[in-house]
């Protein structure tokens, strides 16, 4: 990601999992930011058409709050909905995968519901189900390779 993606990766991510919450688009700026100021490991993967961003995935190391002897995180995967069901979300799970794999991870970690046959299919193993906010949630894992 690039200084110039982060209002239009704010803006998908707050269409994918924030609406209707308080989270407004000056947070998510400001959490992407912080995200582009650290240390390298944390990062967020753009995916392009030409010079727009249509798709983008965090490799982040604490996501979620139950699970924080966790670390790292596959968080935020989103792609614009018209650019669904072409591969880019597919492309950048692996992006990402890699990224982490080149970074010595040796296993990492995802949580999601509506997605898990999505993310089962690109390999990702369930490691248990729990509840969040009175809804089923699935945590997965992999172990990256390059």
């Amino acid at each position: 990601m690039r200084e110039r993606d982060v209002e239009a990766v704010a803006q998908l991510r707050l269409a994918a999992f924030f609406d209707g919450t308080a989270r407004t688009l000056e947070d998510d700026i400001a959490g992407l930011r912080k995200l582009l100021a650290g240390d390298g490991f944390e990062t967020s993967l753009v995916a392009r058409i030409g010079d727009i961003p249509v798709g983008t995935c965090l490799l982040v190391r604490r996501e979620l709050e139950l699970a924080h002897e966790l670390t790292p995180w596959l968080a935020g995967l989103a792609v614009a909905p018209k650019h669904q069901h072409q591969g880019i979300g597919t492309a950048l799970v692996r992006a990402t995968e890699a990224r982490a794999a080149s970074a010595g991870v040796v296993e990492f970690y995802l949580y999601t519901w509506q997605a898990r046959d999505f993310y089962a299919a690109l390999g990702w193993m369930t490691v248990e189900t729990f509840e969040q906010d009175c809804a089923p949630m699935l945590l997965m894992s992999r172990r990256p390779s390059l």
